[in-house]
């Protein structure tokens, strides 16, 4: 302790203590790594990133050039031969967007392949082509989407019926339109067997509404032929049986319903009638098929060869050429 009272400091390099401590030989210091070394640890947080980089590069050059090869038929061909002998994947399903009117079985005779199908064992631009050539079809895309999925997006064209005026046939949408030839040249007879057909001045623009209605009676629908205008004012309907039904002017869906309900408890539409008039909203008018006229006796023949005076009576009333039956409702 010092004079004054304060605690002297410790003195190193006399203490005893401290010297039998220290190590007699510092060690040397590390070398400093080389420029080599250090150049390696930096890089080597780049070189995962860059492999990784490396890999999705490769798998996009491949794809692109598989692509380009999917697109022509003459490139893709050997290469499908090659990957339908190598894996056949099997198609376990078949998506159709936009289809109305073009039937699904008419779709997979032009897909030209089916469920369990190789994937890669038919032409997606061969197939697009005979799909293009159906009916209602205005175009179309295939698409193959791995592993196991084909895409159809259909384009139809959207006509309603077929409008026969003067002669010629044309087919109209809803709005009593005639639908653009996009291409349908050769196919109209397919298409006017599976459309209604209407007939006569002005049977296009009020068409919709007729067939709307006739739509919700489909026992009545399936025996219907044709829908004729008659003055621009109301319809005409002929039966696959030749029978003509008049209907009302303006109340085309309340007639279809009766004609539906008569139908059910009578079978009305599958009698031999002449006519249905419906034009009086209380009754129904029917004209029954003539009754054929009976065949001469025998015995009154020889009779009147025998007795002519007996021949020259006179009947009182001609017999009527048919029967007319009033139904009410």
């Amino acid at each position: 302790m010092r004079r004054d009272g304060r605690p002297q400091e410790p003195d190193f390099h006399h203490d005893p203590s401290f010297r039998g401590n220290r190590p007699a030989v510092m060690p040397p210091y590390e070398d400093r790594p080389s420029r080599a070394k250090l150049f390696w640890r930096r890089q080597r947080r780049l070189i995962r990133p860059g492999i990784v980089l490396m890999v999705v590069v490769g798998i996009g050059v491949v794809g692109t050039r598989l692509l380009y090869d999917a697109a022509s038929e003459e490139r893709f061909g050997p290469l499908r031969e090659k990957l339908v002998a190598m894996e056949p994947l099997p198609i376990r399903h078949v998506i159709i967007n936009g289809r109305g009117m073009t039937s699904e079985e008419a779709l997979y005779d032009a897909l030209g392949t089916n469920l369990g199908r190789p994937i890669f064992g038919f032409s997606v631009e061969a197939a697009r082509k005979r799909i293009d050539d159906l009916p209602f079809v205005d175009h179309a895309t295939v698409e193959r989407r791995m592993p196991d999925t084909i895409v159809i997006n259909l384009t139809e064209r959207t006509p309603i019926a077929v409008w026969q005026t003067h002669g010629h046939f044309t087919l109209i949408n809803r709005a009593g339109e005639e639908v653009p030839d996009q291409g349908l040249t050769g196919k109209n007879a397919q298409a006017f067997l599976q459309l209604p057909l209407v007939v006569g001045e002005g049977a296009n623009k009020a068409a919709a509404n007729v067939i709307d209605a006739l739509a919700k009676q489909p026992d009545v629908k399936s025996r219907v032929t044709a829908l004729i205008r008659v003055g621009d004012r109301r319809w005409n309907v002929t039966l696959k049986d030749g029978t003509t039904v008049f209907l009302p002017e303006g109340e085309e869906a309340a007639a279809f319903a009766r004609l539906a309900r008569y139908q059910g408890s009578m079978q009305l539409l599958d009698r031999p009638v002449v006519s249905i008039d419906m034009r009086l909203p209380d009754r129904m008018v029917i004209h029954q098929v003539p009754a054929p006229s009976p065949l001469p006796d025998t015995a009154t023949a020889d009779t009147a060869k025998s007795d002519p005076a007996k021949s020259n009576t006179v009947p009182s009333a001609p017999p009527s050429d048919s029967k007319q039956t009033t139904q009410q409702p």
